[in-house]
């Protein structure tokens, strides 16, 4: 019999508490041994260190990195995953000093990604950062590389092995720039029709396995599901579809990637575009996981990130989810906000109530007088707008309700 256990990589976790990362140490750890069983890997231990200051060669001090070292032999130890970005020096010293490979939690993440992609976008993309990741960690050959700039030594082999690394790298970036660009191009146009359509547009963000794919698949209610599963970055590309929220009333609806604590920056610009569906809605729902004791850092990370896409102005409905999984007496941190389960009929309904009372909020009264000879222009209005009231007045219906103000132009045409 086949043990499965052996096939796992088997993984430290080791991490450094510093003054400015106190507050969330305990989280990211815990975070962190969460990313590592979703890339497959199997956890023996975890070691951390509270210094002052990061070691400037190895990150940890020397009799941390001994005790590492000797877990290691004992646990047959594959790799070491550090909470902390290590510098390209520090990730060679390190993997020198303990025999086995060293990543860090950047690394792990855009492994996960990279698993994760399935569109063509989402592949170039996680590509993209994972090659800027890697272009400062290729360790120069020192002298080596003057071979190219003449004089005595040039001739030979030519460029260095490194060099020619490099400069692939430089190359194959070049061209995803390109073909993200022409995929940009597409996206924009599919954009512009979506901002142009009689349409309302609403958003979810929130942290990572928040349940915003689950909340997706609820309220689209149809057979072409969100892929949706209880670990991290479980969906990375942006996901549109239409929803029917009251009677005729449809709106779009957009899910996006989620949040986490030290989002890799070659993340946040390889994902720009896909980031920046959510600054092209009407309202955002910001998904929460009340069954998470860190709700509270997952709730200012999302809305840090919000910050900086420049989206905080947008009206945006909380959302406390996983209330059937939550423990003991739960208690929201960010009001106004609702609290239920997705995975329940009840939860689901509760939330379509809740989207349109937030609705309600945000849209203007409108009424207009549709002649007979118009009354087949009734069912579409009823798309677009919530019709609240409908009465035959003079030869013609006379319509009222409420209608987003960036949608009020389209009643010219009725």
């Amino acid at each position: 019999m086949i043990n499965l256990e052996e096939k796992q990589e088997r993984v430290l976790l080791a991490g450094v508490e510093l003054q400015n990362t106190a507050d969330s140490f305990v989280s990211q750890m815990t975070e962190l041994s969460d990313l590592a069983k979703t890339a497959g890997a199997l956890v023996i231990d975890q070691f951390t260190q509270k210094r002052e200051r990061p070691d400037a060669r190895f990150l940890i001090g020397s009799g941390k990195l001994e005790q590492i070292r000797w877990a290691i032999e004992v646990g047959e130890v594959d790799t070491v995953i550090f909470n902390e970005r290590l510098t390209p020096r520090q990730n060679v010293n390190l993997e020198n000093a303990l025999g086995v490979k060293v990543i860090d939690r950047m690394q792990l993440i855009l492994d996960i990604f990279a698993m994760r992609a399935r569109s063509h976008e989402g592949m170039l993309q996680v590509e993209q950062a994972q090659l800027n990741y890697l272009l400062p960690r290729l360790v120069g050959q020192g002298i080596a590389l003057s071979r190219q700039a003449g004089g005595i030594g040039s001739k030979g082999p030519g460029e260095s092995k490194l060099e020619m690394d490099r400069r692939h790298i430089r190359k194959r970036i070049e061209d995803i720039d390109k073909a993200l660009a022409k995929v940009e191009k597409t996206r924009e146009t599919m954009r512009k029709k979506r901002n142009q359509s009689q349409i309302f547009k609403i958003g979810l963000i929130g942290y990572t396995n928040a349940g915003k794919s689950s909340m997706m698949n609820a309220l689209v209610g149809d057979k072409k599901q969100q892929y949706e599963r209880d670990e991290l970055f479980a969906t990375l590309d942006a996901t549109t579809k239409l929803v029917q929220l009251h009677e005729d009333f449809t709106v779009s609806l957009t899910d996006t990637v989620g949040f986490i604590q030290n989002l890799p920056t070659e993340l946040i610009k390889a994902f720009k575009s896909t980031l920046e569906e959510s600054a092209n809605v009407d309202l955002l729902i910001h998904v929460i996981d009340a069954s998470n004791p860190h709700h509270e850092i997952h709730e200012q990370t999302v809305l840090q990130i919000m910050k900086e896409l420049d989206i905080l102005s947008i009206p945006v409905l909380n959302v406390y989810n996983k209330m059937d999984l939550a423990t003991g007496e739960f208690a929201p941190t960010i009001a106004p906000a609702i609290q239920l389960s997705v995975k329940t009929d009840e939860g689901i309904q509760w939330l379509r109530t809740a989207i349109l009372e937030k609705l309600y909020e945000c849209f203007e009264h409108f009424e207009v007088k549709l002649p007979y000879a118009n009354a087949y222009k009734l069912p579409e209005l009823r798309k677009i707008a919530l019709v609240q009231n409908v009465e035959e007045r003079d030869e013609a219906y006379l319509v009222s309700g409420l209608i987003a103000s960036e949608l009020s132009w389209k009643l010219d045409g009725y």
